[in-house]
Protein backbone atom coordinates (compact mmCIF):
# COMPACT_ATOMS: atom_id res chain seq x y z
CA UNK A 1 0.00 0.00 0.00
CA UNK A 2 1.92 3.01 -1.30
CA UNK A 3 0.95 6.54 -2.43
CA UNK A 4 -2.73 5.84 -1.94
CA UNK A 5 -5.33 8.54 -1.42
CA UNK A 6 -8.36 8.01 0.80
CA UNK A 7 -11.01 10.72 0.67
CA UNK A 8 -13.54 11.33 3.40
CA UNK A 9 -16.56 13.49 2.67
CA UNK A 10 -19.60 14.28 4.74
CA UNK A 11 -21.67 17.06 6.28
CA UNK A 12 -20.57 19.37 9.09
CA UNK A 13 -19.77 17.69 12.42
CA UNK A 14 -20.10 14.18 10.98
CA UNK A 15 -16.81 13.07 12.54
CA UNK A 16 -14.60 13.34 9.47
CA UNK A 17 -11.63 14.72 11.39
CA UNK A 18 -11.70 12.05 14.11
CA UNK A 19 -12.04 9.29 11.53
CA UNK A 20 -9.24 10.75 9.40
CA UNK A 21 -6.89 10.99 12.39
CA UNK A 22 -7.62 7.37 13.24
CA UNK A 23 -6.90 6.21 9.67
CA UNK A 24 -3.78 8.38 9.54
CA UNK A 25 -2.37 6.81 12.71
CA UNK A 26 -3.36 3.19 12.06
CA UNK A 27 -2.39 3.07 8.39
CA UNK A 28 0.49 5.57 8.56
CA UNK A 29 -1.02 8.02 6.08
CA UNK A 30 -0.50 11.79 5.94
CA UNK A 31 -3.64 13.61 7.06
CA UNK A 32 -4.97 16.74 5.39
CA UNK A 33 -8.05 18.49 6.78
CA UNK A 34 -9.34 20.79 4.03
CA UNK A 35 -11.61 22.50 6.54
CA UNK A 36 -8.58 23.95 8.29
CA UNK A 37 -7.65 25.85 5.13
CA UNK A 38 -11.10 27.45 4.87
CA UNK A 39 -11.03 28.28 8.57
CA UNK A 40 -7.55 29.82 8.28
CA UNK A 41 -8.73 32.00 5.42
CA UNK A 42 -11.83 32.97 7.41
CA UNK A 43 -9.62 34.01 10.34
CA UNK A 44 -7.45 36.18 8.07
CA UNK A 45 -10.51 37.88 6.57
CA UNK A 46 -11.97 38.46 10.01
CA UNK A 47 -8.76 39.91 11.46
CA UNK A 48 -8.24 42.17 8.45
CA UNK A 49 -11.90 43.24 8.49
CA UNK A 50 -12.52 42.15 4.90
CA UNK A 51 -16.13 42.44 3.79
CA UNK A 52 -16.97 38.85 2.79
CA UNK A 53 -19.83 40.11 0.63
CA UNK A 54 -17.34 42.06 -1.45
CA UNK A 55 -15.82 39.63 -3.97
CA UNK A 56 -13.10 42.05 -5.05
CA UNK A 57 -11.92 42.56 -1.48
CA UNK A 58 -11.64 38.81 -0.93
CA UNK A 59 -9.78 38.29 -4.22
CA UNK A 60 -7.37 41.07 -3.33
CA UNK A 61 -6.68 39.52 0.06
CA UNK A 62 -6.12 36.05 -1.43
CA UNK A 63 -3.45 37.49 -3.74
CA UNK A 64 -1.61 38.73 -0.65
CA UNK A 65 -1.57 35.26 0.93
CA UNK A 66 1.52 33.27 -0.02
CA UNK A 67 1.25 30.56 2.61
CA UNK A 68 -1.48 29.02 4.76
CA UNK A 69 -0.80 27.02 7.91
CA UNK A 70 -2.24 23.51 8.07
CA UNK A 71 -1.87 23.44 11.85
CA UNK A 72 -4.89 23.22 14.11
CA UNK A 73 -5.61 26.00 16.57
CA UNK A 74 -8.34 26.78 19.08
CA UNK A 75 -8.71 30.18 17.42
CA UNK A 76 -10.15 28.58 14.29
CA UNK A 77 -12.44 26.15 16.11
CA UNK A 78 -14.98 28.75 17.23
CA UNK A 79 -18.53 28.79 15.91
CA UNK A 80 -17.93 32.28 14.49
CA UNK A 81 -15.04 31.07 12.33
CA UNK A 82 -17.01 27.99 11.31
CA UNK A 83 -19.93 30.11 10.10
CA UNK A 84 -17.61 32.52 8.28
CA UNK A 85 -15.75 29.64 6.60
CA UNK A 86 -19.04 28.27 5.25
CA UNK A 87 -19.91 31.68 3.79
CA UNK A 88 -16.65 32.11 1.86
CA UNK A 89 -16.76 28.49 0.68
CA UNK A 90 -19.61 29.32 -1.71
CA UNK A 91 -17.22 31.35 -3.88
CA UNK A 92 -15.70 29.25 -6.66
CA UNK A 93 -12.46 31.29 -6.74
CA UNK A 94 -11.99 30.55 -3.02
CA UNK A 95 -12.49 26.83 -3.63
CA UNK A 96 -10.00 26.90 -6.52
CA UNK A 97 -7.48 28.65 -4.24
CA UNK A 98 -7.97 26.00 -1.53
CA UNK A 99 -7.81 23.11 -4.02
CA UNK A 100 -4.46 24.34 -5.35
CA UNK A 101 -3.10 24.31 -1.80
CA UNK A 102 -4.29 20.72 -1.39
CA UNK A 103 -2.66 19.59 -4.65
CA UNK A 104 0.54 21.31 -3.56
CA UNK A 105 0.40 19.57 -0.18
CA UNK A 106 0.14 16.14 -1.82
CA UNK A 107 2.92 16.95 -4.29
CA UNK A 108 5.25 18.19 -1.56
CA UNK A 109 4.65 15.06 0.53
CA UNK A 110 4.59 12.43 -2.23
CA UNK A 111 7.31 10.40 -0.51
CA UNK A 112 4.79 9.46 2.17
CA UNK A 113 2.96 6.15 2.08
CA UNK A 114 -0.26 7.92 1.21
CA UNK A 115 -2.88 10.42 2.27
CA UNK A 116 -6.23 10.61 4.00
CA UNK A 117 -8.00 13.85 3.09
CA UNK A 118 -11.32 15.03 4.45
CA UNK A 119 -13.78 17.74 3.47
CA UNK A 120 -17.04 18.21 1.60
CA UNK A 121 -15.97 17.85 -2.04
CA UNK A 122 -12.76 15.86 -1.78
CA UNK A 123 -13.91 12.67 -3.48
CA UNK A 124 -16.39 14.36 -5.80
CA UNK A 125 -14.18 17.22 -7.09
CA UNK A 126 -10.67 17.53 -5.66
CA UNK A 127 -9.41 13.93 -5.85
CA UNK A 128 -11.82 12.13 -8.16
CA UNK A 129 -9.37 9.29 -8.78
CA UNK A 130 -8.78 8.45 -5.12
CA UNK A 131 -8.09 4.82 -4.25
CA UNK A 132 -10.90 4.76 -1.70
CA UNK A 133 -13.77 7.20 -1.21
CA UNK A 134 -15.80 7.31 1.99
CA UNK A 135 -18.92 9.32 2.74
CA UNK A 136 -19.84 9.73 6.42
CA UNK A 137 -23.50 9.78 7.38
CA UNK A 138 -24.80 10.95 10.77
CA UNK A 139 -28.20 12.29 11.82
CA UNK A 140 -28.27 16.09 12.39
CA UNK A 141 -29.38 15.66 16.02
CA UNK A 142 -26.41 13.44 16.82
CA UNK A 143 -24.02 15.80 15.04
CA UNK A 144 -25.40 18.73 17.02
CA UNK A 145 -24.91 16.90 20.33
CA UNK A 146 -21.31 16.02 19.43
CA UNK A 147 -20.51 19.58 18.31
CA UNK A 148 -22.13 20.97 21.47
CA UNK A 149 -19.94 18.74 23.67
CA UNK A 150 -16.85 19.68 21.63
CA UNK A 151 -17.48 23.40 22.12
CA UNK A 152 -18.26 23.05 25.82
CA UNK A 153 -15.12 20.97 26.38
CA UNK A 154 -13.05 23.66 24.65
CA UNK A 155 -14.45 26.32 26.98
CA UNK A 156 -16.83 27.99 24.54
CA UNK A 157 -20.38 28.70 25.69
CA UNK A 158 -23.00 27.23 23.41
CA UNK A 159 -26.67 26.19 23.12
CA UNK A 160 -27.66 22.82 21.64
CA UNK A 161 -30.78 24.09 19.82
CA UNK A 162 -28.78 26.88 18.21
CA UNK A 163 -26.12 24.43 17.02
CA UNK A 164 -28.77 22.08 15.59
CA UNK A 165 -30.31 24.99 13.69
CA UNK A 166 -26.91 26.08 12.35
CA UNK A 167 -26.02 22.53 11.28
CA UNK A 168 -29.34 22.08 9.49
CA UNK A 169 -28.86 25.41 7.71
CA UNK A 170 -25.24 24.48 6.85
CA UNK A 171 -26.44 21.20 5.33
CA UNK A 172 -28.89 23.07 3.11
CA UNK A 173 -26.27 25.55 1.95
CA UNK A 174 -23.66 22.86 1.29
CA UNK A 175 -26.06 20.72 -0.74
CA UNK A 176 -27.52 23.47 -2.92
CA UNK A 177 -24.51 25.72 -3.48
CA UNK A 178 -23.64 26.29 -7.11
CA UNK A 179 -19.99 25.25 -6.92
CA UNK A 180 -18.90 21.85 -5.55
CA UNK A 181 -22.10 21.01 -3.64
CA UNK A 182 -22.00 18.33 -0.96
CA UNK A 183 -22.88 15.01 -2.62
CA UNK A 184 -22.02 11.36 -2.23
CA UNK A 185 -18.99 11.00 -4.55
CA UNK A 186 -19.24 8.54 -7.40
CA UNK A 187 -17.95 5.17 -6.22
CA UNK A 188 -17.92 6.17 -2.54
CA UNK A 189 -18.79 3.81 0.30
CA UNK A 190 -21.35 5.18 2.76
CA UNK A 191 -20.17 4.87 6.37
CA UNK A 192 -22.74 4.92 9.17
CA UNK A 193 -21.29 6.99 12.03
CA UNK A 194 -24.45 7.23 14.13
CA UNK A 195 -23.24 4.61 16.60
CA UNK A 196 -20.02 4.01 18.49
CA UNK A 197 -16.66 4.90 17.04
CA UNK A 198 -15.59 1.24 17.19
CA UNK A 199 -18.47 0.25 14.92
CA UNK A 200 -17.52 3.01 12.51
CA UNK A 201 -13.84 2.09 12.21
CA UNK A 202 -14.67 -1.60 11.79
CA UNK A 203 -16.57 -0.68 8.62
CA UNK A 204 -13.65 1.39 7.38
CA UNK A 205 -10.83 -1.03 8.22
CA UNK A 206 -12.50 -3.79 6.19
CA UNK A 207 -12.49 -1.50 3.15
CA UNK A 208 -8.90 -0.35 3.58
CA UNK A 209 -7.65 -3.92 3.99
CA UNK A 210 -8.75 -4.80 0.46
CA UNK A 211 -7.17 -1.82 -1.32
Amino acid sequence: MRNIIITIDGPAASGKEKISKYISKKWKLKHLDSGIIYRRLALVLLKDKVNIKNVNQIKKKLKEISNVSFQKSRRIRTQEISNLASKIAVYNFVRIFVNKLQYKFVENNKNNQGFVIDGRDIGSVVFKKANLKLYIEVKPEIRAKRRYKQLIDSGEKSIYRKILKEITLRDQKDKVRKHSPLIIPKGAYIIDNNGTFNKTVKQINKLIEII
